[in-house]
């Protein structure tokens, strides 16, 4: 398809020989194959001139368009190859919506524009599932230890806060410490879900003495803030959460809150080229 384009732009044996580095005879040749291999003649030739018979002119539209699109996934796949192109599926926990994933986002997006970002909002049990399973390439979940199978980066740093329904004995005055928690009906996602929040909160609790009242145990946390709304119990909720409550539920600080880290993940066997920049952008977000 090239020889033919080169001839047909330049309408000359000799012209289209040097642009394709070669001397005339073997591209006469080449061109006399491609006619063969058709089986139709797609220049007029004498000593004077060349000119593309019709079926010529036909077929150097359609030779433009395809080397266009061969050499436009030559280039597409140098780019997916070199991160700069494909897709990245990204798994997140509900609040760090409110924290570090909008900056992340727009700070990756900016970086690399022609990555499709498949954003997976996820409880923190299922994005460890699904990191394991390769269903995710990189994820923003809770700091759980060492953990050699991760390349794991430390992205923001969140702790408990306590938030209580309007009108509550705990809603106004000095922080509250774990002893102020005795005898209340907490909300909390359950250790399946959310095991480091439901540790920190258990340990929280006993430092004080007390053995936690769990009186309901929804999935997320959006869920929890509603219940506590309603006035059915009180919650230990990641600060993040914190400025975006339901009306009528107050959010109070903890004395000696727990901290837990909050990072992003990914699998070090992971093959996907895009994630690199991804761990390059998440120390500004």
């Amino acid at each position: 398809m090239r020889y033919f384009v080169a001839l047909a732009e330049t309408l000359h044996f000799g012209h289209a020989a040097a642009r394709m580095n070669m001397s005339q005879p073997p591209f006469s040749r080449q061109i006399a194959a491609i006619e063969k291999t058709l089986g139709v003649r797609l220049v007029e030739r004498n000593s004077r001139n060349v000119a593309l018979t019709p079926a010529g002119q036909h077929f150097l539209a359609d030779c433009r368009a395809v080397l266009e699109g061969f050499d436009a996934a030559c280039r597409d796949v140098r780019l997916v190859a070199g991160g700069m192109k494909g897709e990245l599926k990204l798994g997140f926990m509900m609040h760090a919506a409110h924290s570090v994933i909008p900056a992340l986002v727009r700070l990756y997006s900016e970086a690399r524009p022609d990555v499709r970002l498949i954003l997976e909002e996820r409880i923190p049990t299922d994005i460890e599932e699904m990191l394991a399973e390769g269903r995710l390439d990189a994820a923003v979940t809770f700091g759980a230890g060492p953990a050699p199978h991760l390349r794991t980066q430390l992205i923001a740093r969140d702790r408990l806060c306590l938030i209580v329904p309007a009108g509550h004995r705990l809603a106004a005055g000095e922080p509250a410490g774990p002893q102020s928690l005795a005898g209340e009906r907490l909300i909390a996602a359950p250790a399946t879900v959310a095991p480091t929040l439901r540790t920190a909160i258990a340990t929280y609790c006993a430092s004080a003495g007390i053995t936690p009242h769990f009186a309901f145990e929804p999935r997320l946390q959006h869920t929890i803030i509603r219940l506590v709304q309603e006035g059915l119990g009180v919650a230990l909720i990641p600060q993040s959460l914190c400025g975006d409550l339901a009306e009528g539920v107050v959010a109070r600080l903890l004395v000696d809150a727990p901290e837990f880290d909050v990072v992003l993940c990914a699998p070090r066997a992971g093959r996907n080229p895009a994630v690199p920049e991804l761990f390059a952008v998440a120390g500004r977000a």
